[in-house]
């Protein structure tokens, strides 16, 4: 089933267009994939957060999970090329934590479950936003221990679908993460998270970097850049947890696969935040400290994608005053690239301007009439109410 792109900070995508119309591009339909036990109109189950026009075909139920969280189990406890599973589980483990968040929606409420990561010795926890979105508490059980421990939100970045945590603990394994730049297609990675939220131990999968730089529109995120594409296994319930290489380093966070339906095949397709991302983000994250969301840039534009098999993406309206109507941006417009960054489609558009935040002068190049034309554009805070609102 195609997905529609979302309202995203800066433009939005038009809707999809009406049967029988040609469109440049499918949407898979993506999982977010966290765990809601939501007790509004669910009776419990275990939900997993489909990305799709109808949510009723994400429910899927699992046990709560129980017990001690020691050293994870293995799906394939042996090694393959260059990757020995159990030595890097063993080495990444310990840092592995389960999250639980109790959620306060509005008309739903419940019980969130994920994963996350030990990143410093002081007691700092990586997760993703998804995770604690909507929380009223948050609980982090450290692996080994059999009861969580109260957890504060230090800063969440949605448009990247990652927050930091804080608990009052000393003396944790911390992991580490390789070097940015060092991940290359073709390695053998291991995913490590609390899938299903299986009763015990992690759950350990083995699989390569399938494909680099991808860009997804999600519905909640907006859309998410510079994403690694791998063939590991990942299931609800393991958002936020690492994806690592034959090093026992973390490449990435774990955050969403995607699914076959009706129109759309998918398989062995999940998606992880890179180190590069992670490590520009986490930085910000610890300066926020606030545990207010990050504000992100304001174009003032929509989108849609091109029908031509071209690249970029094409501008729709353009909202009176807006940073793109200042600069002289029009509708019609092919965007291209933004400050620097090459943008491939409407997905791309809406990562590089969420990358941003108010008060940002970037560089936006168009094809207009057949001439590559740039723009310096300083963006805004996204306004409360607008005819385009992103």
């Amino acid at each position: 089933m195609p997905v529609m792109p979302p309202p995203a900070p800066g433009v939005q995508a038009r809707p999809p267009a009406p049967p029988g119309a040609r469109r440049s591009r499918t949407w898979p339909v993506v999982v977010i994939v966290g765990l809601v036990a939501l007790g509004a109109g669910f009776g419990g189950a275990l939900l997993g957060h489909v990305l799709s026009d109808d949510d009723r075909n994400s429910v899927a139920t699992a046990p709560a999970a129980t017990g001690t969280t020691s050293a994870p189990s293995l799906e394939r406890s042996k090694t393959i090329g260059g990757v020995s599973v159990a030595d890097v589980a063993n080495t990444v483990g310990p840092s592995v934590v389960t999250i639980s968040a109790d959620v306060d929606a509005g008309t739903q409420s419940g019980e969130a479950v994920g994963t996350g990561v030990v990143v410093s010795a002081n007691g700092e926890v990586l997760t993703n936003a998804h995770v604690v979105a909507d929380a009223t508490a948050i609980r982090v059980r450290l692996a080994g221990d059999t009861e969580p421990v109260e957890a504060e939100l230090v800063g969440a970045d949605a448009g990247n679908d990652l927050a930091l945590l804080r608990i009052d603990r000393d003396g944790l394994d911390a992991v580490e993460f390789a070097p940015a730049g060092s991940v290359a297609l073709g390695d053998e990675v291991v995913a490590i998270g609390f899938a299903l939220d299986l009763a015990g131990e992690p759950t350990v999968t083995l699989g390569i970097v399938s494909a680099l730089d991808r860009t997804l529109i999600t519905q909640n995120q907006g859309a998410l850049d510079g994403l690694i594409q791998t063939d590991a296994a990942i299931s609800s319930g393991n958002s936020g947890g690492p994806l690592v290489n034959a090093a026992g380093q973390v490449v990435g966070i774990n955050t969403a696969v995607a699914r076959s339906d009706v129109s759309v095949a998918a398989t062995n397709v999940g998606f992880a935040i890179s180190v590069d991302e992670v490590e520009v983000v986490l930085g910000a994250l610890r300066e926020q400290g606030s545990g207010d969301p990050r504000e992100e840039g304001f174009l003032g534009v929509s989108l849609e994608e091109r029908s031509d098999g071209g690249q970029g993406a094409v501008v729709g309206e353009i909202e009176d005053g807006s940073p793109a109507a200042n600069a002289g941006l029009e509708s019609g417009d092919v965007v291209i690239s933004v400050d620097k960054s090459i943008t491939d489609g409407v997905a791309g558009v809406v990562a590089a301007i969420r990358d941003h935040e108010p008060g940002d002068e970037v560089e936006v190049v168009v094809v207009r009439d057949g001439d590559e034309q740039r723009f310096s554009v300083t963006l805004d805070e996204r306004p409360p109410e607008t005819t385009v609102p992103d």
